[in-house]
């Protein structure tokens, strides 16, 4: 009786506040069959945005470029034989169209490569092109590899190398017999002598450590890169004997630590996924600056953070592209016209939305960017202005 009651009081009470018709008993619909929808293949799938947004193309910067990664040749460790799949002449043409005033090869090689490579591009070209050493690492099974190193570092340097360029193949891919072993880690002590030859003869150290993110999770559903490791399965460092990306992290930070006195160029934005992890390596290690190539698909789907970062480091941010003169396996780095004015539009415009790669499909994650809309006054710092101070470059070569 009790129980009809308090029921009778429910239903009165939510009469009153018109809401009956929720606790009648209502017919049950039939469930009705979905029509059919073929659906594409996901290596398929290629969405047109139906967003009405500006479009803003920027054929040249606002003020001329220093692009701080490039890979304009490479070379064999072994054989020191240097490849240069595009002559200089036909490099320039492209960064006199889009306003670039000078280039750095980092991977210029060591030892008969390097000097190719210097003699190619900065000796016919001192205002245009500026060349870094590597290490020689199949040395790395000799027992006096640390001064020996630390002495090509030098010959380097004499032969007019402007810095040192370390490859992921440090933490990655290097082991104790060169191409078997344990991984040799990246603050590995043989390597001191090297970052302080570096520091002392005013040569900064490009360093890229570790790898998207993405690339050391499972391969499964819940990996936003899946495509793009569907395409590159050997990018993947999960599992196996790789280390985490944090213990590269950390270990390329007890490098730095280590070696005040020798200036870090963190490529890559050191893990641009987390711009507070980076802010904090900015914060506590003055002896670092940080460039974007191959990253502004990560800095460009968090724009509001991104611009935030780029005005707090404005002195401390590098131009740079990541850029490669042959193939078309990597868009997002082929050096062409099309990559530099995306760069553009993403520093200089408040665009929203548009492909952060001059591809189909977007190769490096399954969405689009937004523009910084920068100041001038950062444009400038970011452009050339901050690397024309790291490398003692006249600004009068800046000046139209």
């Amino acid at each position: 009786m009790q129980k009809e009651s308090m029921e009778f009081s429910r239903r009165h009470w939510l009469t009153s506040l018109g809401l009956a018709p929720l606790v009648a008993c209502r017919p049950r619909r039939e469930r009705q069959a979905r029509p059919s929808i073929p659906m594409p293949r996901l290596d398929e799938f290629q969405p047109r945005s139906t967003l009405v947004v500006p479009t803003t193309r920027v054929e040249r910067p606002r003020f001329p470029v220093v692009d701080v990664h490039t890979h304009l040749t490479w070379s064999n460790d072994r054989t020191e034989e240097l490849q240069i799949p595009m002559p200089p002449e036909e490099v320039l043409q492209v960064m006199n169209r889009k306003g670039i005033r000078m280039m750095i090869n980092l991977t210029g090689g060591h030892g008969k490569a390097l000097e190719k490579a210097i003699a190619t591009f900065q000796k016919p070209y001192p205002d245009r092109f500026l060349v870094f050493t590597e290490p020689t690492y199949h040395w790395i099974v000799e027992p006096d590899y640390p001064k020996r190193q630390a002495d090509a570092i030098e010959r380097a340097h004499k032969a007019g190398a402007r810095g040192l360029k370390i490859l992921k193949y440090l933490g990655l891919g290097l082991r104790e017999r060169v191409d078997s072993g344990p991984l040799v880690k990246v603050d590995d002590k043989r390597f001191d002598l090297m970052w302080e030859a570096a520091g002392a003869l005013g040569m900064p150290v490009a360093i890229h450590t570790s790898d998207p993110v993405a690339f050391f999770q499972p391969i499964d559903r819940f990996n936003e890169r899946i495509e793009e490791l569907a395409m590159h399965p050997d990018w993947s460092f999960h599992g196996r004997d790789f280390p985490s990306d944090d213990e590269l992290q950390q270990a390329r930070l007890r490098v730095i630590a280590r070696h005040p006195k020798t200036t870090f160029i963190l490529l890559h934005v050191a893990k641009a996924e987390d711009l507070g992890f980076v802010s904090r390596i900015l914060e506590t290690y003055p002896n670092t600056y940080v460039e974007f190539g191959a990253r502004i698909n990560e800095l460009g789907r968090q724009p509001r953070t991104a611009r935030k970062f780029f005005e707090r480091f404005q002195d401390r941010i590098l131009f740079g592209t990541d850029a490669v003169p042959h193939g078309v396996e990597y868009p997002q780095q082929i050096f062409c016209d099309q990559l530099y004015e995306i760069y553009y539009r993403f520093l200089e415009t408040e665009d929203e939305y548009f492909d952060y790669a001059p591809a189909e499909k977007p190769p490096q994650g399954r969405w689009k960017i937004y523009g910084l809309g920068l100041p001038e006054s950062i444009l400038r710092k970011v452009y050339y202005e901050n690397a024309a101070r790291l490398f003692g470059l006249d600004l009068k070569l800046f000046r139209d």
